[in-house]
């Protein structure tokens, strides 16, 4: 059974229907006492009377002091919990068991939790039938295949889900909101996770945001002048997804691998920040894997394009202000159309907040021509001036807004599109740091050997981060941006990270697929049920036509090594086995899709 839970519209500056989503937390450090009835948590602070109680059986969750919390049970430190989720055995309870400190971000201090515990509230699963016990192990392993997809990072005092132009521009109603009600819902991961709390306003002390993506907060000396910066990525937790089985828009006008990209640097109390988003190509389109190389996409024909795509430029004009999109795709072969159909929509809008330029990274570049990507840069220079950055003094007096956002994309919307990103911020960090009076006229961030290389590396670090949360490995072409020259390990690595991503992509995507979903519950399981669509036997052709492959050239190779009593013998062995090798494994590429590894959970309103 598939069923949606709608949560009212909180967030104000968003005209599109949201969910929550929140991290609970109290103190930095947490106690769970577990016994056969309750859980209790507990702050680690001897001030904080509260405690939360949550029922094993009836799950009702409720408020209590410590002075009732018995001291039988078992006691465990915590590090605060992601929520609970109802699997076929009945509800869990995931506990966040160790985190790292990032750093402090303009005071405050930036977490990333790394490890995660998750707690039956049932005693024993022997209720369960046989297949039943099997479908409740392969739904924990994908939630635990989520959970540690590296990238989940919270604070406990500052509202990580909003950039800082957002924060500074607000009521001061919503300033005196908890972080749970005012956070961006588009970037915090673990809404349906926590959907019980959400209407016990009581317990809403209890809760934080946690956003998926990356964070680098560094420290940097230019002049004898220090000065902090961080790179913060927010991944959308709407449209979420695995590289292909994800692409284009939904009817909300959500897009698969949207990220916000926030640059802050901070001098003397002087803050900057340059926001930048990236996402998928917004029209109905698809590239379902089929064992090639590089499938082919498709464009959906049967559908109104335009209204999913003016409702997503709609609702980023109202966020960020112009939009300039920096399509970076090729504009010959498969992904010709794309292109051909982005341009032809944008025309079509006709809203002159929306500026499109086409401009085809791999010609340019090709045969090592990076510098060329300056002639995009030079292309947008005006643009990015007129949109400048978003400043506030030390006294909290905001001086300057940003006007508008260059939306990049390519395919994935992770290679090309971090390496113009990363070019297009270093810009306005040279501006900035001028205008903080850090760097001297005349001077450039290129020239600053220590600021330039953890520059470099933050950003090759931010590029790896969102591949392997979308495509399953690290990012392509970051030797470019580490070193700001492509070399012959990068283009190796690249072709590593090619092939990796190709097994993956083809065998073993539909589950991780299915892990996002369940986890950020576009799929529900309903308990009362049971059943789940986990068990699909694939047919005869599926195990028979591989492994009938493998044995033909298997024998190819033997009857090679191992010489007839004549080469007309020989050679007619070889042709045999290499001829029905070779037919076997063009019958199953030719039925590619029957071969991958396909999601088996059915994702609400999957507009594929």
């Amino acid at each position: 059974m598939i069923r949606a839970d709608n949560v009212s519209d909180q967030y104000l500056y968003r005209p599109i229907r949201i969910k929550a989503a929140i991290l609970i937390s109290y103190q930095n450090l947490k106690k769970l006492r577990t016994t056969p009835e309750k859980f209790y948590i507990e702050a680690y602070d001897d001030g904080a009377e509260d405690i939360l109680a949550i029922d094993r059986v009836s799950t009702e969750m409720t408020l209590t002091v410590k002075s009732d919390v018995p001291t039988s049970g078992d006691g465990r430190q915590i590090h605060g919990l992601m929520g609970t989720i109802r699997l076929v055995a009945g509800m869990y309870l995931i506990v966040i068991t160790k985190k790292k400190k990032v750093g402090d971000l303009l005071g405050h201090t930036v977490w990333k939790a790394v490890d995660f515990d998750i707690i039956s509230y049932k005693k024993t699963i022997l209720h369960l039938t046989e297949n039943q016990m099997l479908d409740n192990k392969t739904l924990l392993s994908m939630i635990k295949r989520v959970l540690h997809t590296d990238g989940f990072y919270f604070a406990t005092d500052y509202d990580l889900t909003h950039t800082l132009q957002r924060l500074a521009n607000t009521c001061p109603e919503f300033q005196e909101m908890s972080l749970l009600e005012r956070a961006d819902q588009r970037f915090v991961w673990n809404g349906h996770l926590l959907r019980e709390f959400m209407t016990q306003p009581e317990l809403h002390k209890f809760v934080y945001p946690v956003i998926h993506g990356f964070i680098s907060i560094k420290s940097s000396c230019v002049n004898g002048k220090v000065f902090e910066w961080s790179i913060i990525s927010r991944r959308s937790c709407f449209r979420a997804g695995v590289r292909y089985y994800i692409r284009g828009i939904d009817s909300e006008g959500h897009v698969a691998n949207y990220v916000e990209t926030e640059q802050i640097v901070q001098y003397s109390s002087t803050k900057a920040s340059f926001v930048q988003t990236r996402g998928s190509i917004p029209f109905y389109w698809s590239q379902r894997p089929n064992l090639r190389y590089k499938p082919k996409p498709q464009i959906n024909k049967t559908v109104n394009h335009l209204d999913g795509f003016q409702r997503h430029f709609d609702s980023q004009i109202i966020l960020y202000g112009r939009q300039v999109i920096l399509n970076l795709i090729n504009q010959k072969g498969s992904e010709k159309p794309l292109e051909l159909a982005f341009d032809r929509m944008v025309t079509s809008l006709g809203n002159g907040m929306i500026k499109y330029i086409a401009f085809d990274f791999h010609k340019e570049c090709s045969q090592m021509r990076w510098h060329r990507l300056y002639i995009l840069l030079d292309m947008v220079a005006a643009l990015q001036e007129e949109f400048g950055y978003f400043l506030v003094d030390a006294d909290g007096m905001v001086l300057l807004n940003q006007e508008g956002v260059f939306r990049s994309n390519c395919m994935d919307c992770l290679d090309r599109t971090n390496v113009v990103q990363s070019l297009l911020a270093r810009r306005s960090l040279q501006s900035q740091l001028q205008r903080m009076g850090v760097l001297h006229q005349g001077q450039r961030v290129e020239e600053q050997t220590d600021l330039e290389k953890t520059y470099r590396n933050a950003w090759a670090d931010n590029a790896d981060a969102c591949a392997k949360q979308y495509a399953g490995t690290g990012a392509l072409k970051t030797d470019f941006t580490r070193t700001g020259k492509r070399t012959v390990w990068g283009l190796l690595m690249d072709g590593w990270n090619s092939m990796i991503r190709y097994f993956k992509n083809n065998f073993s995507d539909g589950f991780r697929q299915d892990s996002i979903d369940l986890f950020l519950g576009n799929y529900v399981v309903d308990e009362a049920n049971g059943n789940t669509p986990l068990h699909d036997p694939h047919d005869w052709k599926f195990l028979t036509l591989p492994i009938i492959m493998v044995v033909a050239f298997s024998m190819c190779i033997i009857c090679l090594l191992m010489a007839g009593d004549t080469w007309t013998e020989t050679l007619a062995y070889v042709l045999f086995w290499g001829v029905a090798g070779m037919v076997t494994g063009g019958f199953i590429l030719f039925n590619g899709l029957d071969f991958v590894d396909s999601p088996r959970l059915v994702r609400l309103e999957r507009q594929d």
